[in-house]
């Protein structure tokens, strides 16, 4: 159906168009029956739908309907597989039709600043380029159900406390580079139908009114053509927030909202073009998924199928000690912790799912007399019961191998509020030391939702990363430890060995001003420059099979800005049986024109293979790719030079590099003062020529007359070297010309002049 959305909003009152731009209640938009205008309904949806009535609350105290809860972005971003994640997508989309929801809120692309942040469990990665990889594969899947999507949160939410009134303080480069490029891959590769705006403030301003964010950025620089709505209770003012680009304030507001519009319409302090605007954008929205309703069964069983093959293609082995997994079936084993009985599978807060079925992975193995079950401590607190502890470690003691089932309760990260530690509860980390005294065939399942110190993970044998699984956790775990599926997740964040090593630790958690003094080199850019050591590093994960890469080619050396390159590395399964492997390509910058982090990834793909098959992996990179945000620019730029392309297995493990050259023949923009040094002007191939006269003039004054005697020419030589000059004369600024006599005021008012012309 053709709907003329102009005319429909030039029917409407000035009260019915202040109405749309406010919920009708928690999850419905206002209807106007006599235009057509149905009213439909929203719901949280990341990871499943959360499906309220309207008079339900948002962090899900009262029931939703029976869903399926698929795994939280912590664990479906480590497939690397944006063919998995465009299927996830399809079967939310198709969910949302069979309940009639029009938009899930989701997917949450917020960067891992800092592991203490409580709902990390929602966000995909510490990676932007993973982050929006992953975002847009989910939405092109959702949406082609003609169900929207609402990324979010934009932007630059990274932590819990104060959520709603702090002001996350970035600078403009940090923006692009780290916090923005998730969103604007979404936007521009799967044109999410919403974007929903985040609580906070944006240096100084709150995100819902924030018209360079919500306008400049989001919809003139990258072209979203949605609308754009408020997080739940984020609107500070709300005719601000409609000039700066706020659509939607959700939820309700009592009709105080609507009051407010109209009077800024009436006394003229708003444009009515604007909210007429804001109008246009919703209807179009609403008519897309109202015009297109899909008759589509709420298939809750096959989906849990899906659910458990999502996760068991996420997981990451961490360890692998003597090949102690896969388990096998003649094996005596001890199954031990409270999480295997009751897994803890997603997150507390306004995603929590109303699960229709739960999987644990005792009734996976029931009936095979070879596996024990000792609840060892409970799933749900920290407190070491000695009964409980006992009968563990006699457990342990009589089996060939004991599997820990190890995490965070729910009490430990949650919406709301921010972790205070990474570690795991007290009590499991004690039963773990006495479970090692009688057992050294030690394998731990960790179900958790950010990462989590392991002081003992030098002396087990497997872990094995399940993260918050789903609801088909257990069979998905079970699917991994027996050897049905082979482990093929990387991890989309680093392991840091302690908090103190994160690069936020010292500017995380302010009340206020949180000050994101780390800049661009968050996670394993961080991690990696520095050389640090880590527990696991980014990208990270084993298999049960072993893979070889080889013949690395690059279908040109040479590029320009307008360019695109061809990677291409093959790669060969090595190992006795079928697996996949996470072909990365990261991008090191090697001109010094900026600085940059050590490498960024830049292209990821999963490739399937038989044992002993060779297969072609081939990737495409860009200007972009080797590109960094210049503010003088205001633009992406990369620098002529050389950069290396690196292949590998994850940040820290890279088997091959080939060297790409950029010609470009765009340059930063010269803005020459008195005080730009010397060393500046003779790096720029601009300038250096012209800085050469100048540079052995200077030099010269500090060279010793050539009838000085022998002896006191060697004292000087001595107190002055030839490296101190050339020290001295990359940072001496221009003006110093003038200070020791090279030339004159007006001779250096010239020369700038003369360099700014170039």
């Amino acid at each position: 159906m053709n709907r003329d959305v102009k005319s429909i909003v030039s029917q409407m009152t000035l009260e019915e168009k202040a109405g749309m731009c406010s919920g009708a209640d928690f999850w419905h938009l206002k209807s106007v029956d006599r235009l057509g205008v149905p009213s439909v309904m929203v719901s949280d949806g990341p990871h499943g739908l959360r499906k309220q009535d309207e008079n339900a609350d948002h962090l899900g105290i009262n029931e939703s309907i029976k869903a399926v809860c698929f795994p939280a972005g912590v664990l479906s971003a480590c497939s690397f597989d944006r063919e998995l994640l465009h299927t996830f997508g399809d079967a939310i989309g198709k969910e949302a039709q069979a309940n009639d929801l029009s938009v899930v809120l989701g997917p949450a692309v917020n960067i891992k600043r800092s592991p203490l942040c409580g709902r990390n469990f929602e966000y995909y990665s510490e990676d932007p380029y993973l982050a929006g990889e992953t975002a847009a594969a989910f939405i092109n899947g959702v949406q082609e159900h003609h169900v929207g999507t609402s990324i979010k949160h934009f932007a630059a939410n990274s932590q819990e406390f104060n959520r709603m009134s702090a002001s996350s303080n970035v600078d403009e480069r940090t923006l692009r580079e780290i916090y923005f490029p998730a969103f604007e891959t979404a936007v521009k590769k799967a044109q999410p139908y919403t974007v929903m705006c985040s609580y906070n403030r944006l240096n100084g301003t709150y995100a819902s009114e924030h018209p360079w964010l919500l306008t400049d950025v989001l919809r003139k620089e990258w072209g979203f053509e949605g609308y754009v709505m408020s997080d739940w209770g984020a609107v500070n003012d709300r005719v601000p927030g409609l000039k700066a680009g706020l659509d939607l304030e959700m939820p309700a507001s009592d009709g105080m909202s609507d009051k407010e519009i109209v009077k800024a319409v009436q006394d003229g302090t708003l444009d009515e073009a604007i909210l007429d605007q804001a109008v246009e954008r919703i209807l179009k929205i609403l008519f897309t998924y109202a015009d297109n309703r899909e008759e589509q069964e709420f298939t809750m069983e096959q989906d849990h199928g899906l659910a458990r093959h999502i996760a068991a293609e996420s997981m990451v082995l961490l360890k692998n000690e003597d090949n102690i997994l896969p388990l096998k079936e003649s094996e005596k084993i001890a199954f031990i912790g409270g999480f295997a009985e009751k897994p803890r599978f997603q997150g507390g807060g306004s995603s929590h799912i109303n699960c229709f079925r739960i999987d644990n992975i005792l009734d996976e193995v029931k009936g095979n007399p070879m596996i024990t079950y000792a609840k060892g401590f409970a799933a749900d607190t920290d407190v070491y019961e000695e009964a409980l502890a006992a009968e563990a470690i006699e457990a342990a003691k009589a089996a060939d191998k004991a599997v820990l089932f190890l995490g965070l309760p729910d009490s430990f990260e949650s919406e709301g509020y921010d972790r205070s530690h990474m570690r795991l509860p007290d009590c499991q980390n004690r039963l773990m030391e006495e479970i090692l005294k009688v057992q050294k065939n030690v394998i731990v399942v960790l179900h958790n939702g950010s990462p989590v110190e392991l002081p003992w993970a030098d002396d087990v044998k497997g872990i094995l990363e399940a993260y918050l699984g789903g609801q088909a956790v257990g069979g998905a775990v079970a699917d991994i430890l027996f050897g049905k599926v082979n482990p093929s997740g990387k991890l989309a964040e680093t392991f840091p060995y302690r908090l103190e090593d994160n690069p936020s630790y010292l500017a995380f958690g302010d009340p206020v001003d949180v000050d994101y003094t780390e800049g661009i080199y968050v996670g394993y850019r961080y991690y990696d420059a520095k050389h640090m050591d880590v527990a696991y590093p980014f990208g990270y994960g084993l298999s049960y099979t072993t893979f070889a890469y080889s013949n690395l080619r690059l279908d040109r050396q040479k590029m320009t800005e307008k360019d695109t390159v061809k990677v291409s590395v093959d790669v060969t399964n090595t190992g006795d049986r079928f697996g996949k492997e996470v072909v990365q390509l990261y991008v090191s910058d090697k001109t010094n024109a900026a600085r940059r982090p050590l490498r960024e990834l830049k292209g990821y793909e999963k490739v399937a293979l038989e044992p002993g098959e060779t297969k072609t992996v081939t990737m495409t990179i860009d200007y972009r790719s080797l590109a960094w945000y210049s503010t003088e620019l205001h633009d992406w730029y990369a620098a002529s030079g050389e950069y290396e392309i690196l292949i590998g297995a994850s940040s820290r493990d890279l088997r091959l590099t080939e060297t790409l050259t950029l010609k470009n023949s765009t340059l930063l923009p010269l803005n020459v003062t008195k005080n730009t040094t010397m060393g500046e002007l003779l790096r720029d191939p601009r300038t250096a020529p012209f800085l050469k006269e100048w540079q052995a003039k200077m030099l010269s004054v500090f060279a010793a007359p050539e009838d000085t005697p022998k002896e006191e020419a060697s004292a000087s030589e001595e107190a002055i070297s030839e490296e101190m000059n050339d020290a001295m004369m990359i940072s001496m600024p221009l003006r110093n010309l003038v200070t020791f006599g090279t030339c004159s005021t007006a001779e250096l008012e010239k020369l700038v002049e003369e360099l700014n012309r170039l």
